[in-house]
């Protein structure tokens, strides 16, 4: 397909247009874990978080500067701990806040995980750009575990300052410094904190504390807690596989509604690398298999597919290195059953 085809048939979108996108992107999860990708009756954990997609010139409807002083657009998106799965993204302006829109993307979210299968205790993270007393009254309502960032503001330094010094406990950290987790009550609500110090000949310049909190309503030790929290990082994989060499790595038109559509054909895209590591068995990381690793390894094939005597045939190198998973894999997805529409 031409580029300029592309770009007219992104450009034909309305803000419903893209909406009936993003229902596809819902079936799609719902389809793909009825084969078995999806978490079931377990726990699931979900990130959410925003990035900035920059953009180059000043034709790019929608774009702005927000508080990394950076021209683009400003995303939230929803992502799957264990497998690094898009479950939920909307586009938004370069100069929205962190937390626009956050209440209405929680509550589709819930909803979307709860209609694809997922039956089991749901938990969210998020970061302190989206501590929200509205936020948190949804999640409650909708009786979803949480852990949230909070800000260092006056009431929050206030509260941690009644900590003891006897309560706070030591946590592993890097060998140039020290961390150490406390807990307290915050407003009603369970308050977690970490801080940390550089030691050494680095600790003359700065010597004092520095201090982490979120709040949450998961129960368990607050070293266990603080460190569940912390794994909210993993939402920065996904993200980059967004960015590096694929969909986002550029945002194609001069349209609003053009991007947020790119946006979401860019998640599917990703979700389909994911659903195909996950079914096919396909070489996996501690932690979830990296979507970039898949391009590279499955999906650009050293190959050409070949017709003799009308099957066709796909002729790769006989040395290459991924030729048994890539037939396992094949085997695993041929081998799958119809999904119930």
């Amino acid at each position: 397909m031409a580029a300029s085809t592309l770009g007219t048939f992104l450009r034909a979108f309305t803000f419903g247009h893209v909406r009936q996108l993003d229902a596809v992107l819902a079936e799609a999860l719902r389809r793909a874990w009825s084969l078995g990708a999806g978490p079931g009756s377990a726990q699931m954990v979900m990130d959410l978080d925003s990035t900035i997609c920059e953009v180059c010139g000043k034709a790019k409807g929608g774009a702005g500067y927000g508080y990394t002083h950076v021209l683009g657009y400003h995303p939230l998106v929803a992502t799957r701990s264990d497998t690094g799965e898009v479950l939920h993204a909307r586009l938004r302006r370069g100069g929205a806040n962190t937390s626009r829109g956050a209440v209405r993307f929680v509550e589709e979210l819930v909803a979307r995980v709860r209609r694809a299968g997922a039956t089991g205790e749901l938990i969210m993270r998020f970061d302190s750009g989206f501590w929200s007393n509205r936020t948190i009254a949804v999640l409650e309502r909708l009786e979803v575990g949480f852990t949230m960032g909070v800000r260092m503001q006056t009431s929050v330094v206030s509260a941690i300052s009644s900590i003891a010094e006897s309560a706070w406990t030591p946590i592993e950290y890097t060998p140039d410094g020290e961390a150490e987790v406390a807990e307290c009550e915050y407003k009603g609500r369970r308050l977690i904190v970490r801080r940390t110090r550089l030691i050494g000949r680095q600790a003359t310049l700065w010597p004092q504390w520095r201090h982490f909190a979120f709040v949450t309503d998961l129960e368990g030790h607050p070293v266990d807690v603080d460190a569940f929290h912390r794994e909210h990082a993993r939402v920065e994989l996904a993200i980059r596989d967004l960015k590096e060499g694929a969909g986002l790595e550029h945002v194609p038109s001069g349209h609003f509604f053009a991007n947020a559509a790119w946006l979401l054909c860019a998640a599917l895209a990703h979700d389909l690398i994911r659903w195909t590591a996950m079914l096919g068995e396909i070489t996996a990381t501690e932690h979830f298999t990296v979507a970039r690793t898949v391009r590279t390894r499955f999906f650009s094939v050293p190959g050409r597919l070949v017709s003799r005597s009308g099957v066709p045939t796909l002729r790769t190198p006989l040395e290459w290195p991924w030729a048994e998973p890539f037939l396992r894999a094949l085997d695993l997805l041929r081998g799958l059953p119809p999904v119930p529409l």
